[in-house]
């Protein structure tokens, strides 16, 4: 079966860019956007200090409650609760960013975070703890499916891959904030009650900004609202490409709405482009899950002290060090994935990745047959150069290609469903991590991980496009082309567009 389509003129594909090179938006051109990018990346922000400052608390918690300090189950329980309820936030967020809009979720995902955030603060014993940790789970759950979609809709296409990644930057720069919260309360009383209450502020700076903030406009187009849409993208685009993409997406949401409204949930699975364009998005993240990368910053002062530095202290101020690179490397990512491609990327960055966590490994069993401190710095130059190499590439190429490859109609639907793999992953990880390297000791772990990220080059090699530059449109042709077969027009369209 051929695919008849051709959009080599629509707004924003390679070809319209030709065509009009004047009109062609750069990163910084235009503060409007960057600012609706900063603002919904909060969420990411939100994702990224829970992420940290656990692991930084999860110390002084110890020290409060015995029953936690003795039990490594309860430890990762604390951790991975958040992740169970970032499962639960993740499956409903689709359904409610497609049912209520972008902006709606994102003020609901706050108002949970906040609510979470203060119980965690006032726990007044683990299991209260716990329950906090599945309110702001719920949350992040939610932003975790709504930041990168609502950023993506906004974006042109030209520089949606550098937009979308300010939200993983988001998501490093709350690690790093997280841990540089966790250093200043160290000698503060309650210290934990602390570094976990701060988290509320972000959410409820991000919920006052939301409200003076714009409903996406491909979602206001799709809900028929054209006005409030053109009001919002005559901000984004100059007067010479206004017009052309107000038509493209009347005329597109016109027979998205006809789409969607026979869509339902199993149709993801009946549709063969659908069901193809899902096990990437689902495959990319959750590799980016089981490659460590939450291991790491969840647990790096505990990784910190098996590599021997034991002083709590200590401990949060390398991984203070790790989390810095992490947002380094994050802005290196954004610069790199509409230049260099998502696809080689995502390959450079699993190739580090293998060999750091090899090194890892090495570096823990020498430590546990000598005393030498050099391994234990090993170890945590192995853990730097992880993150050195895992934060350009794997941080930011899952969740960009996630917003960028699935149908208007099942973007939601399938923007949940990947986040909810995602968190699943994430759970795992966190909660088998301790366990794992209790069992067989925490250099195997470690070279259990690479065996992993060596599965991940396979599978980017193998199923994942490179859909740099690409418009949505012409992304969707890679997968009718995937499921039934090359239209010779259609491929040199899509090489063409990749090349760019």
């Amino acid at each position: 079966m051929t695919v008849p389509i051709a959009m080599q003129s629509t707004p924003g594909s390679s070809g319209y860019l030709d065509m009009h090179p004047d009109r062609k938006m750069s990163f910084f051109k235009n503060p409007y956007i960057l600012g609706l990018a900063a603002v919904a990346g909060i969420g990411g922000l939100l994702f990224g200090y829970d992420t940290g400052v656990i692991s930084g608390a999860l110390l002084y918690i110890k020290d409060d409650f015995e029953e936690v300090r003795n039990s490594s189950f309860l430890q990762e329980t604390i951790v991975s609760m958040a992740i169970a309820g970032a499962i639960v936030g993740a499956a409903f967020g689709g359904w409610i960013n497609d049912a209520y809009g972008r902006k709606k979720a994102t003020l609901l995902a706050d108002v949970i975070f906040i609510l979470g955030a203060i119980l965690m603060a006032a726990a007044p014993d683990p299991y209260v703890l716990i329950v906090g940790r599945l309110l702001v789970g719920l949350g992040v759950g939610i932003a975790s499916v709504t930041a990168p979609v609502y950023i993506a809709e906004a974006a042109p296409s030209e520089i949606r891959g550098s937009l979308v990644s300010t939200n993983v930057l988001m998501i490093t720069g709350g690690q790093f904030i997280s841990y540089l919260v966790n250093l200043v309360f160290t000698e503060v009383p309650g210290t934990w009650r602390w570094m976990l209450g701060v988290s509320a502020v972000p959410a409820i700076i991000q919920f006052i900004l939301m409200l003076f903030l714009p409903e996406s406009p491909r979602w206001l187009f799709l809900k028929n609202r054209k006005n409030e849409a053109v009001d919002v993208i005559s901000k984004i685009y100059d007067l010479s490409r206004l017009e052309d993409e107000i038509d493209f997406l009347t005329a597109q949401s016109e027979q998205e709405r006809q789409r969607r409204s026979t869509i339902k949930f199993w149709h993801v699975f009946r549709s063969k482009e659908t069901r193809l364009a899902f096990l990437v998005g689902g495959g990319l993240l959750a590799f980016q899950q089981f490659t460590g990368i939450n291991t790491v910053m969840y647990y790096s002062p505990t990784i910190v002290q098996m590599a021997g530095f034991e002083a709590n202290k200590l401990a949060i101020l390398l991984s203070l060090i790790v989390a810095g690179m992490n947002a380094v490397g994050t802005v290196l990512g954004i610069y790199l994935i509409d230049n260099t491609g998502r696809k080689k990327l995502a390959l450079y960055s699993l190739g580090g990745v293998i060999a750091s966590l090899i090194m890892l490994s090495v570096a823990f069993y020498m430590q546990s047959s000598s005393s030498n401190a050099v391994y234990g710095w090993l170890a945590v130059i192995g853990l730097g150069l992880y993150i050195g190499f895992f934060s350009p590439g794997m941080g930011p190429v899952p969740w960009t290609v996630n917003s960028e490859i699935y149908p208007e109609e099942y973007r939601g639907i399938c923007g949940g469903m990947a986040a909810t793999v995602c968190w699943i992953s994430n759970l795992i990880v966190s909660e088998s991590f301790l366990s794992i390297a209790d069992a067989i000791g925490i250099g195997p772990t470690f070279l259990i991980i690479a065996g992993i990220a060596v599965v991940a080059f396979l599978f980017v090699i193998l199923y994942v496009p490179e859909t740099q530059g690409l418009t949505f449109d012409e992304v969707e042709l890679i997968w009718k082309e995937r499921a039934w077969g090359k239209n010779p027009n259609t491929q040199s369209l899509l090489e063409h567009g990749s090349q760019s």
